[in-house]
């Protein structure tokens, strides 16, 4: 695309734009990526477990934050997966490195998500189980 292009668009037009490029950019997540799909079955269930069991609007807050947080950072994972395979078809073990480690961060992010979401609904389904 011609740089000279994008110059020229309102400033209207280049905030429209790039809502554009997130939506198509969650698509592809969607469509080409397993584990983004993993996490989002995991999402329906915890939504799904905070209606069954009325948690509180903070529970909620925290909830939705673990779950965008989540998505956020499988695409930022993804999107630096792409950009290492961009740069290199040949193996090179700090291409390896930066990939490992960038999922290594979801997986760290997601042990997290998973130790709060036991210390919410755990107590939850403990109270419906002994009822």
């Amino acid at each position: 695309m011609d740089m000279d292009y994008k110059d020229n668009l309102s400033k209207g037009k280049k905030f429209l734009r790039s809502f554009k490029f997130a939506i198509n950019g969650l698509r592809l997540v969607y469509a080409k990526e397993f584990n983004f799909k993993i996490h989002f079955v995991f999402s329906i269930v915890a939504m799904a477990a905070g209606f069954i069991f009325s948690i509180s609007k903070m529970e909620w807050l925290v909830v939705v934050l673990l779950i965008f947080g989540m998505f956020a950072l499988e695409m930022m994972n993804t999107a630096i997966e792409k950009t290492v395979d961009l740069i290199t078809e040949d193996y090179h073990p700090l291409a390896g490195q930066a990939k490992d480690i960038a999922a290594g961060a979801v997986l760290c992010y997601a042990g997290g998500a998973v130790i709060a979401g036991l210390i919410i609904f755990l107590p939850k389904l403990w109270g419906f189980i002994t009822l």
